[in-house]
């Protein structure tokens, strides 16, 4: 059993792969090719924004919104102290600090009334100047934008929306990476679209962030290559990634679709064992992961791995207690709902092409574990 099986999807698409891959083969353009502006379109329809912009992994998809904001040293940007070190490490980069704010026990995206708490701690501490936001739409599910941006708007801060899983998401009819005015996505494989390698994209309805962003990932050019008016970077996707998630871009409409069905086959069968995932009525989730809590945890994953069935642990460590971050002088016990939600959280296979069956065996297990704990 795959945890994520994209050889099942493969193999559904794998004619049109090829044909995808070798039409970029022959005209042999590998950098910024038709396949990149057609992917650029077609994202940027499927979202509804005016503006996408393909880059080469989803940190950098972060990264350059934060060079246009000219983040800096003596900023402070909030986000959430649970999710993958690529949310802060970008503004770390950038010589900037993460303020980490604790998370919401149902949603496990960042809580805004303990986000507004850190913006009013920060300013009456007055050794950081607050920026900005990045929520994360953890697991496939969006942040609340609704209060995140009243916040943002109160404190004159801007918000960059982290939709690295949840692309393919939406919240109240509007899809993930138009929650914001700039987001960022990334196409790592194990995403719900994913390439074949590294990519990102950033969407925002605004031209003039769109130009900026078309000049910073190519090393900061002009008017040509050799005309730099700004610091930029090497942040293309190449035309093969394109062609890959072109190809994917096909069904990806239906395997969302397929990924529901899943879901719902698991909050079914794992009601009362451990404890599903909420998601609020005004959200549908893309589930780039099934995640559960169970306080015996170990002992599940134990069993499971017994019987050949992988899982994932998101995220073991919270940013605030990872070494990398120990300058910021964070504490255990600072952000309580994230170290629990750490310790008892796991993650289950979770793809369109799951079989009832194997599920059916895998909540058997949990299940049977879960009843001797409870």
């Amino acid at each position: 059993m795959q945890f994520i099986d994209l050889a099942a999807q493969q193999k559904r698409i794998r004619r049109q792969l090829e044909e995808r891959i070798k039409i970029v083969l022959d005209h042999g353009q590998y950098i910024l090719s038709p396949e990149i502006h057609e992917l650029e379109e077609k994202l940027a329809a499927f979202t509804g924004t005016p503006y996408a912009v393909s880059v080469a992994s989803g940190t950098d998809a972060l990264l350059m919104p934060l060079m246009i904001e000219k983040i800096g040293p003596g900023d402070a940007i909030f986000t959430s102290t649970f999710t993958f070190i690529a949310t802060a490490e970008v503004i770390a980069l950038l010589g900037a600090t993460p303020v980490f704010v604790d998370i919401d026990s149902e949603t496990y995206n960042i809580d805004p009334l303990k986000l507004e708490a850190a913006i009013v701690k920060t300013i009456s501490e007055k050794q950081l100047r607050p920026k900005g936001i990045i929520p994360v739409d953890l697991f496939g599910q969006p942040a609340d934008y609704q209060a995140i941006h009243a916040i943002a708007d109160k404190y004159n801060l801007f918000v960059l929306e982290d939709a690295a899983q949840s692309f393919g998401a939406s919240q109240y009819g509007k899809k993930a990476g138009a929650l914001a005015k700039v987001a960022a996505t990334s196409f790592f494989p194990a995403k719900p679209l994913g390439c074949y390698g590294d990519g990102g994209m950033i969407f925002t309805d605004e031209k003039d962030i769109y130009e900026q962003l078309l000049s910073i990932r190519v090393h900061g050019q002009g008017i040509d290559k050799y005309t730099n008016v700004r610091v930029g970077i090497n942040g293309r996707m190449d035309s093969l990634q394109a062609a890959v998630l072109l190809a994917k871009l096909e069904i990806f409409s239906e395997e969302i679709e397929l990924r529901q069905e899943v879901a719902g086959r698991y909050n079914q069968m794992l009601a009362g064992a451990v404890k599903v995932p909420k998601v609020l009525n005004e959200n549908i989730s893309v589930w780039a992961q099934y995640s559960v809590l169970h306080p015996h945890r170990d002992e599940i994953i134990k069993k499971l791995r017994e019987n050949g069935i992988p899982t994932a642990i998101y995220y073991p460590i919270p940013l605030h207690l990872q070494e990398a971050f120990t300058h910021l002088g964070y504490q255990k016990n600072d952000f309580p709902v994230a170290e629990k939600v750490a310790k008892e959280i796991f993650s289950l296979p979770m793809h369109p092409y799951l079989e009832a069956a194997d599920q059916e065996r895998i909540c058997a297990m949990i299940n049977f574990v879960a009843s001797g704990k409870n």
